[in-house]
């Protein structure tokens, strides 16, 4: 009797991956996968993602792959969508990875810059491999990619390292799907890659034996060197050479404003700050953000962050950092290598041009890069690592939105400005592009607002502004004239951002605090309590507005602002004594005539008069640096509160009158109160206000959401004050993490708004 043998069927899958999969070793990964599971079939880049096809008899070893893509995937990929559809299947025997389609929609994400990650340091620093000491080290799960990308897929014919040839071992390396550098696009190796050179301070090539060698011996000498990274130029000086600091502060242009500073690692790191768990996480992140750490004792002198009680803090990040760190100081001043508010250099002839009596040399290479990119900056506040300035190793990683719709680009604000690509369910924030009152950076916008759109093949069907008419992105924007527009209010903007980064879609009480931002009715807002969403907000509650005068220029000069507060406090100057010797004869001629003192209700400038009445501050030299000194004298929150008023408005609006705080504030200065005494005082103060509002706006609502937006929440004793009173009050408090609280921010914002116009929800403020 025959033995009935049974045979199972052949099952083909065809699988979709869309997200960050390109660049991050997903394809040696998928293929490490299947060739271990015995199956065929293929894996391809696409410009929908990655496409892959498995055959086998075996189900449960199928539906085990599956599983294992989404489990077990690299740690720099972060897949968003994941389909899969059974189709008929071939005749082939073996699994392959074939060459990349650019045909068809693109749908999947560009990895950000990354940094150097421990195989490819211990490889840097192991004097027997033949990348011993190489600046330029990477492999797929580290290195440049957003700042190299012209296009997508993301290959090398479409990056800045398509000039360089690799050699027979490189290309060796880049071809076999078992290893760490298969397709690892700006693979190379001192052979065949980019190579450092040194330019003296006239962009005159220096002979020298090690370019690296003779630029740290020019920082020990107290010299000044604009170094190449990967998405800019920075200047480097000894951390612990006052003289070369001061030099750099003066030759820069930056007497007061912090400098960022590169430790060697993380245990130089602690010998100077506190670090916790959360802050510790982020210095060794892949993203390597610079972090804001609690300075330890006095171990740098004032010169680095003067009037400041904390550090920017951040480790290596390239493989040239590493070398530099590892032969020179244990910690260097790193900022961005730009002269005022321009935007970071990035081309060698611009180095040598713009930051020509700057720098005492220059050391490059030849590695193009195609976008300029800032080092992000953190700090870790309530339980959470906040983006202060969200750039490299962040952008352009997308912030998951709750649901899809059609495509919207949002322009950003003025200052601190990014724009916004909203994709399917991905928003595409770009990186800080900076202060657009700047050519450069208005011409560094442009560039990114066009390579987002490109890269990602995306045509919006909407672009959206700010309301303001003289901001140079909605100058931009209403050329765009493929396309409708849509202007929002700044912010309605700053509460659609909170809600659309946590993924809210509900009502909620917004309490949007910053410097300044245009007004419905054409005034400057900035301290305003919203109760609405993404579609519509009712503005319920604002500072009573106060004359600014000068207008903008005052932000500046916070005794000025102070004066307007006094003014309009006391009807006059003259008997409050407040203003030492100062001549305030022009400045009560424009408060009393009404001539350019616009008025304003922003929170901000209410923490820039305070400064200036308790004389903390008279003039500032950097935006928010009253501020940032106000809150470092209070020290914390154990004080008393100041008098306040809550004064009816019409329709069931309330106006938060602060001049009863102003007189309180007169009169503790006037009394011999310390400076610390009165910011403690002042910042309690605040926290029992808004506290207060918010309660009134819940009760009035229903809402039990309440959003915190806008810069003056970098604040950490007023954030953190706060957002505690509030939880134990029971109500759910959305914050920023992703996206910042500030500017950085609203573009996000104003792209989810966009959508509900979209939709024919879009309302407005009322």
């Amino acid at each position: 009797m025959d033995t009935m043998v049974e045979v199972k069927a052949e099952k083909r899958l065809r699988l979709f991956v869309n997200g960050v999969v390109q660049g991050v070793g997903f394809r040696p990964f998928v293929y490490r996968l299947a060739k271990e599971a015995g199956f065929s079939g293929f894996i391809r880049n696409t410009a929908s993602g990655v496409c892959i096809e498995v055959q086998s008899s075996d189900l449960v070893k199928l539906r085990r792959f599956c599983g294992e893509l989404r489990d077990k995937a690299p740690p720099l990929a972060r897949i968003s969508s994941f389909e899969v559809e059974k189709i008929s299947p071939e005749q082939d025997r073996d699994f392959f990875i074939i060459t990349s389609d650019s045909e068809g929609t693109v749908r999947t994400m560009v990895s950000p810059d990354v940094a150097i990650c421990k195989d490819c340091r211990s490889e840097l620093l192991d004097v027997s491999d033949r990348r011993h000491a190489y600046p330029f080290i990477n492999c797929t799960n580290c290195g440049p990619r957003y700042t190299i990308v012209e296009k997508i897929p993301y290959d090398r014919p479409y990056t800045s390292m398509k000039k360089f040839e690799m050699c027979s071992a490189c290309d060796g390396e880049y071809h076999d799907p078992m290893d760490r550098r298969f397709h690892a696009q700006p693979n190379a190796c001192p052979d065949c890659g980019p190579a450092l050179h040194m330019l003296d301070a006239d962009g005159e090539v220096v002979n020298c034996a090690d370019p690296l060698e003779h630029a740290l011996g020019m920082l020990q000498k107290g010299l000044i060197v604009a170094v190449k990274g990967i998405g800019g130029y920075h200047l480097a000086v000894n951390a612990f050479d006052d003289a070369a600091i001061l030099r750099l502060r003066k030759r820069k242009g930056r007497e007061e404003k912090p400098f960022a500073l590169m430790a060697r690692d993380i245990e130089t790191t602690e010998r100077y700050c506190m670090v916790n768990e959360k802050e510790r996480q982020a210095l060794r992140s892949p993203e390597a953000p610079v972090v804001l750490l609690k300075k330890k004792g006095s171990s740098f002198s004032g010169v680095i962050a003067p009037g400041n009680d904390r550090l920017g803090m951040m480790l290596p990040y390239t493989p040239l950092h590493v070398l530099m760190m590892e032969l020179g100081p244990r910690v260097l001043v790193m900022t961005s290598a730009n002269c005022s508010d321009e935007p970071i250099v990035i081309e060698e002839s611009d180095a040598i041009t713009q930051l020509n009596g700057i720098a005492d040399g220059y050391l490059v290479h030849n590695r193009p890069i195609y976008l300029r990119c800032d080092d992000s900056v953190t700090v870790h506040l309530a339980g959470k690592l906040r983006q202060i300035r969200r750039s490299r190793g962040y952008a352009p990683a997308p912030v998951a939105l709750s649901s899809e719709g059609p495509p919207v680009f949002a322009a950003g604000a003025e200052i601190k400005n990014t724009v916004c690509l909203l994709k399917g369910a991905d928003a595409i924030l770009s990186q800080h592009i900076g202060d657009l009152k700047n050519y450069e950076a208005y011409t560094h916008f442009m560039k990114v607002a066009d390579h987002l759109q490109e890269i990602f093949q995306v045509s919006p069907e909407l672009f959206v502004c700010d309301m303001h008419p003289a901001y140079l992105s909605t100058r931009w924007a209403l050329e765009q004239k493929e396309q409708p527009l849509l202007q929002v209010q700044h912010h309605h903007a700053h509460l659609a951002s909170c809600l659309a980064e946590n993924r809210c879609e509900e009502t909620a009480v917004g309490v949007i605090l910053d410097g300044a931002g245009y007004g419905i009715d054409g005034t400057g807002w900035g301290g305003e309590v919203l109760i609405g969403n993404a579609a519509e907000a009712f503005r319920f509650a604002w500072f009573e507005p106060v004359p600014l005068p000068g207008g903008d220029a005052a932000v500046f000069h916070p005794w000025k602002v102070a004066a307007g507060y006094l003014y309009h406090t006391y009807g006059d100057l003259a008997k409050r004594g407040l203003m030492g010797n100062k001549d305030v004869s022009d400045i009560a001629q424009l408060l009393e005539k009404g001539i350019n003192s616009p008025m304003t209700s922003s929170c901000g400038r209410l923490f820039d008069a305070v400064a200036g009445i308790i004389g903390l501050r008279d003039e500032i030299t950097y935006e928010g640096q009253a501020a940032v000194e106000l809150m470092h004298a209070a020290g914390g929150l154990e004080g008393k509160a100041y008098s306040w008023e809550t004064v009816p408005a019409d329709n069931d609006r309330w106006l938060l009158s602060v001049s009863p705080l102003i007189r309180d504030i007169v009169a503790d200065v006037q009394g011999g109160e310390e400076i610390s005494a009165i910011s403690r005082n002042f910042h309690v103060t605040m926290v029992h206000l808004l506290y207060s509002i918010v309660n009134k706006a819940v009760t009035f609502s229903g809402a039990r959401n309440v959003v915190l937006s806008g810069g003056v929440f970098q604040n950490a004793l007023l954030f953190e004050g706060l957002v505690k009173k509030l939880e134990q009050q029971g109500y759910t408090v959305l914050t920023h993490a992703q996206v910042p609280c500030n500017d950085g921010g609203i573009s996000l914002g104003q792209a989810v708004i966009g959508r509900e116009y979209l939709k024919g929800k879009y309302k407005g403020v009322i």
